[in-house]
């Protein structure tokens, strides 16, 4: 890939960082300030409106030569999109929702390059199937009531403890941390390629 002027994620995650670190990636940080809005319940286009959203707005305040990657991520279960729990209550209720099934996980990404006179825009989603074992209304209870739902679509880190009830995923793991990072290299790989043609 050709040198880029300047990188920037936009988002705060710790996760997203540490996946683009883990290919080479070291993106300078700056969280979108955007009040987000959907105005779909379909969580492949929900992802994809919020990361276009969010890159954008990033994008508006950057100089000629910039990247600019927006992603967002929300588990789907049974037709609800379940974004980041706003208590333990609600998170236990997520997490009764998708114990002992098969949900989605959508992670929508945008690729921004600020040009001299237009941005180049690319949107994508991918979608992870991730099967759980069944979990007692004791260890629902005690996961939830821990820290480690609250900042995660879906309530719950495949990464963290709650690993113990992970069966198995169809799909990109790391899309289920929150960011496909294979997809997003090749995506801007192939923005580079048209950039130079």
């Amino acid at each position: 890939m050709n040198k880029i002027d300047k990188l920037v994620l936009a988002s705060a995650s710790p996760r997203r960082r540490e996946l683009l670190a883990q290919i080479g990636i070291t993106p300078e940080i700056e969280p979108s300030t955007i009040e987000e809005n959907i105005t779909t319940d379909v969580p492949e286009e929900a992802v994809m409106e919020l990361s276009r959203q969010k890159a954008e707005d990033v994008a508006s305040r950057q100089q000629a030569g910039t990247y600019v990657i927006g992603a967002d991520t929300v588990v789907a279960a049974g037709g609800e999109i379940l974004g980041k729990p706003v208590s333990h209550e609600d998170a236990y209720r997520m997490i009764s929702l998708i114990e002992g099934k098969t949900h989605q996980v959508y992670t929508g990404v945008t690729l921004v390059y600020c040009g001299g006179h237009r941005n180049k825009v690319r949107t994508f989603v991918e979608k992870t199937d991730v099967h759980l074992y069944p979990m007692s209304d004791g260890e629902i209870r005690t996961y939830a009531d821990s820290g480690e739902p609250m900042d995660k679509a879906g309530a719950y880190g495949i990464q963290g403890k709650f690993a113990a009830f992970i069966k198995g995923i169809d799909g990109d793991y790391n899309n289920v941390v929150g960011l496909p990072v294979g997809r997003v290299y090749q995506e801007m790989k192939q923005m580079f390629k048209e950039d130079r043609e």
